[in-house]
């Protein structure tokens, strides 16, 4: 009898949903070269791939390419090059239209409103917030980039998509603590 009980409030407690571990989030506080709060990006794991929010203001109204990069480092003074290369793992090509593309970190351009505001969202499975190969977190982070056109999703390394006209440490807010081991080798 006590095994039975045992049992079933064991089976109750385990797969109950408000016991189960968050999912890992994060987060991105955007900024433009200038220094001025752009908004933000909210980064959220779900069963089918990583949620990407974009919540922005003071954009040019138009296409932007979007990219997540391998740093997280987001010196205006470098007009934001601190943050590094796409995030790719692996040697890939930038861009979806092309043969052994896209990098991991390549996302759909998006759409700022005749008043600079960008509010929409994006699902991608080509990386996690968790740990392990596909994740985006390592040593030194990683950041997301607003470009100033759009990605022709082609053209390397970065689909001729402009400047890079603002940036946001990833910061997770939600998730497993952080790998440790070697540095990702930055793709050429």
């Amino acid at each position: 009898m006590w095994r039975k009980f045992a049992f079933g409030a064991c089976l109750v407690l385990c797969t109950a949903p408000g016991l189960a571990a968050p999912k890992p989030h994060a987060a991105a506080k955007m900024s433009g070269l200038d220094g001025q709060s752009l908004g933000t990006v909210d980064f959220a794991q779900t069963n089918h791939g990583v949620m990407i929010t974009f919540d922005l203001h003071g954009l040019t109204p138009g296409a932007h390419g979007m990219h997540v990069h391998t740093s997280g480092n987001c010196d205006a003074k470098t007009k934001f090059t601190s943050a590094g290369p796409h995030f790719s793992p692996e040697p890939k090509n930038h861009g979806f239209m092309v043969k052994g593309g896209p990098h991991p970190g390549d996302l759909p351009n998006q759409y700022a409103d005749a008043q600079g505001g960008l509010h929409a969202s994006t699902l991608t499975n080509m990386f996690s917030l968790g740990n392990g190969k596909k994740s985006i977190f390592d040593r030194d982070g990683a950041s997301i980039i607003v470009h100033a056109k759009a990605d022709d999703f082609a053209s390397q390394p970065a689909g001729n998509s402009g400047d890079r006209v603002a940036c946001g440490v990833i910061v997770r807010t939600v998730g497993p603590a952080q790998r440790k081991g070697a540095k990702r080798n930055a793709h050429k």
